[in-house]
């Protein structure tokens, strides 16, 4: 199975939360992961980043920040030059998939925990 370097944006420490799990089953499946949150932490050996740094070759984008939130990100997102983005239920969001489209980037609206758990990542 290929390893697909990913960046999971709206990290969280709370373990209640989606993107912590997101950041553990992605680790479990041996695929490298990139956390960035608004708050310093730890989630398993993944240190949780708080500056949007210009990550090499990520290959998915998995949003755990509501559509508001992300206006803040399109220009980082659309410079870090994913192949894909993975909108997150409830993160759905038609503007950021146009431009993600103009650039010839794929958007998927769905659920990372379940592409994961069904071996379709």
């Amino acid at each position: 199975m290929e390893k697909k370097k990913t960046l999971v944006i709206g990290a969280s420490a709370n373990p209640a939360r989606y993107s912590y799990l997101a950041v553990q089953k992605l680790t479990a499946h041996q695929h490298p992961v990139i956390a960035l949150g608004l708050k310093k932490g730890v989630i398993g050996t993944t240190e949780i980043e708080t500056e949007k740094k210009p990550f090499e070759k990520i290959d998915t984008i998995t949003l755990y920040i509501n559509p508001f939130r992300q206006k803040d990100y399109y220009e980082y997102i659309l410079s870090v030059q994913p192949k894909r983005v993975i909108f997150n239920p409830g993160t759905e969001n038609e503007e950021l998939v146009d431009l993600l489209q103009q650039k010839g980037i794929q958007a998927m609206e769905a659920c990372t925990l379940v592409l994961l758990s069904t071996g379709q990542y």
